[in-house]
Formats: structure tokens, C-alpha cells, sequence
């Protein structure tokens, strides 16, 4: 298994990092990178779940499968309340 990003260290996932996050998270896809660890993550909106989302595309568009290890509770909660539960891909 591929080693978790250390790239990754961010602690939010929010509309007011998205877009950051957005391209270090394709700049580490783009460099084969197939596992995120989110567990540094303390803050997380509806914009962190769509990111998440989207970094899952890029790696589909890149015939890769990208995996997200320590995923927060509240990031599970929001992919709940939008009926997406089992849509990001666990370790």
C-alpha cells in the first residue's frame, strides 16, 4: 500500500481553504500519491466533503484510486446527511 501523504497535514477543510487544499491535493495525485490522511483535519464544511469528492474524480480521470485514512466524525456526519455514506473510498 502506498504511504499516506505527508503533504496532506492540513487542519481544515473549509470553504476558506478549498481551493488550496483542491491543488495541493491534485499536485500529490499527480505525483502518484493514493492515500490521504485526513487525521490532522479539525474543521470540516460542506465544502471539505466536495473536495474530498473532487480529489476522488481527479484520481478516477487519472486511473487511480485514491484512498482517505482518519477520516474525521464530522466529515462522516456531513457525507450522511447528503446521503453519501460508502461514496469516499476507506482504508
Amino acid at each position: 500500500m502506498a504511504e499516506a501523504n505527508p503533504m496532506l497535514s492540513l487542519d481544515a477543510l473549509t470553504f476558506d481553504t478549498a481551493q488550496a487544499a483542491l491543488e495541493q491535493g491534485c499536485a500529490a495525485i499527480r505525483a502518484g500519491e493514493t492515500v490521504f490522511d485526513l487525521g490532522g483535519v479539525r474543521a470540516a464544511d460542506s465544502s471539505g466533503v466536495a473536495l474530498l469528492l473532487a480529489w476522488q474524480r481527479r484520481a478516477q480521470d487519472a486511473g487511480q484510486k485514491l484512498t482517505f485514512i482518519n477520516v474525521p466524525d464530522n466529515i462522516d456526519a456531513l457525507t450522511h446527511l447528503y446521503g453519501l455514506d460508502g461514496v469516499l473510498a476507506r482504508s
